[in-house]
């Protein structure tokens, strides 16, 4: 019995169930042998417990129906060992003494199985305490898990932002300088050499870019300087030369903006602008408004499409958008939390 127990207990992290089923067994060999109790029964406590914290669903139930029946088991069993053998004596000779003697054996029994209810449901539910402390941290750990990977998806989402807002404005203004420049290498070379220079620097700016964002990417680091509102007079004079009549028109006192703020402005300009330089009319005058209140910033960007001729008559040239700059630009206004919303511009697309 007692290397039963020990093998019951050993086994007990590997095969809660099997524990369980093999200290019934023991248990109920030992009852039917008439094997008095001894310490090795109280290993039954550890597989109770251990059942009821580490076995699956079905083996905790099992465990909590032991830790009621195994009561009432045991209180049996030392009732019909101890005191059943006196009561028939008692019966047959000593009929006065059995009638203080069976309420006596009767109130022994009640605080055995109260005792042993106790204790084993007592097992039961440290068990099941240390199975919830476990649950608890898995589900911390599944969680922080989640976070971490939503927090690795908006980095990469930021990073391909990132690299949409810099290949697409760096190729409408390498486009539109090398068409000038095709037009202007007959008639005025110096026109054409100064687009080419301008199509070299806006090349291998946005060659250096994209190298930080592609090493964010294969490397955790902080992230790149981003350009700031102090960054616009420059992008502005990029796109000037670029063939677009811009017009900046600055309203009320500005307003100090967050780094996150001053980057969504200065993204929302440049998606806007490049819109405006691949589908706007880049003879009709280009405003970028900036109206500053004390509710912050409004960014306005203006432009016309062109039109064009037919023999009916003005027919405006309005294609669908199928690209994704105006879902950027609301995105990063939103990320931002600048409270700036790009207004509609006319044939934006991106």
């Amino acid at each position: 019995m007692v290397l039963g127990m020990s093998i019951a207990l050993t086994v007990r992290r590997l095969a809660p169930g099997a524990a369980l089923a093999a200290a019934w067994v023991i248990a109920i060999v030992q009852m039917a042998a008439q094997v008095v109790p001894n310490p090795a029964d109280v290993a039954t406590f550890a597989v109770v417990y251990t059942a009821a914290a580490y076995g699956t669903s079905l083996t905790r139930w099992l465990s909590l129906a032991s830790a009621v029946v195994a009561p009432a088991a045991i209180t049996g069993y030392i009732l019909f060992t101890q005191g059943i053998g006196e009561l028939a004596m008692c019966v047959q000779f000593q009929y006065a003494y059995c009638a203080s003697y069976v309420p006596d054996l009767a109130q022994r029994g009640a605080g055995w199985f109260v005792a042993f209810a106790f204790a084993y449901l007592l097992a039961w539910a440290t068990g099941q305490l240390v199975r919830t402390r476990i649950r608890a941290g898995q589900s911390r750990a599944a969680m922080l898990a989640a976070e971490q990977e939503v927090a690795a998806e908006q980095e990469r989402t930021r990073i391909a932002r990132d690299m949409h807002d810099v290949v697409a404005h760096s190729l409408a203004v390498v486009v539109a300088q090398a068409d000038g420049a095709r037009y202007a290498a007959r008639t005025d070379p110096a026109a054409a050499e100064e687009a080419l220079g301008t199509i070299a620097a806006t090349a291998r700016e946005a060659l250096g870019d994209v190298r930080v964002l592609l090493a964010q990417l294969r490397h955790r680091q902080e992230d790149a300087p981003q350009p700031t509102l102090n960054d616009l007079d420059p992008l502005l004079e990029q796109l000037r030369a670029s063939g677009l009549q811009l017009v900046r028109d600055d309203r009320g006192d500005p307003l100090p903006l967050g780094t996150s703020q001053q980057i969504a402005v200065y993204r929302i300009v440049q998606e806007s602008l490049t819109n405006a330089l691949r589908h706007a009319d880049t003879d009709r005058e280009v405003r970028v408004r900036f109206s500053w209140s004390s509710h912050g910033l409004e960014l306005a960007v203006v432009s016309f499409l062109p039109e064009v001729k037919s023999r009916t008559g003005m027919i405006p040239v309005a294609t669908a958008s199928t690209g994704h700059g105006i879902a950027g630009m609301t995105e990063r206004a939103a990320l931002g939390e600048a409270g700036c919303v790009p207004a509609p511009t006319r044939g934006a697309s991106s």
